[in-house]
């Protein structure tokens, strides 16, 4: 049976939680400054984490200005975002979400892309990584044109 996560962002949280939701939040209506605004100046974004499409040496995005450009690169190019959380495990200062985030592209494509997405926040809430674990061939297999 599994787990419908209900997210209530006036619920007293973790604030690795919080932080988490914000992004999905801001990722979903193309609030670009906003997103950036919930990441520490020396933040890193590793998302898939490794050598990949979007970072070939697998070091990650730094700073807000990489950040950014990360962005720029990948969330940018997406159409729509709907984020799928099945669960959701805070421990300390960080939140490991379990769950898949579907993407629909131009020209009418859509992936469901399985992760587990943590996030690390300092005492001030701003989160100072965020990590990506999914597989990048998994997530393209389930590339498939959708109808309007």
């Amino acid at each position: 049976m599994g787990v419908d996560v209900c997210w209530d962002p006036e619920a007293d949280q973790p604030a690795a939680r919080v932080a988490a939701w914000r992004s999905m939040d801001a990722v979903t209506r193309g609030a670009k400054d906003e997103w950036l605004a919930l990441f520490a100046p020396d933040a890193v974004v590793e998302d898939p984490v490794g050598p990949s499409m979007f970072d070939e040496e697998g070091k990650g995005h730094h700073g807000r200005e990489g950040i950014s450009a990360f962005w720029d690169l990948t969330i940018a190019n997406v159409e729509r975002f709907v984020f799928t959380i099945r669960d959701s495990h805070a421990a300390g200062d960080e939140v490991a979400n379990v769950g898949t985030i579907t993407t629909f592209l131009p020209g009418g494509y859509r992936v469901d892309t399985d992760g587990v997405f943590v996030y690390r926040v300092g005492e001030d809430g701003l989160v100072r990584s965020m990590r990506a674990f999914w597989e990048t061939e998994r997530a393209m297999a389930t590339a498939r044109k959708v109808e309007d």
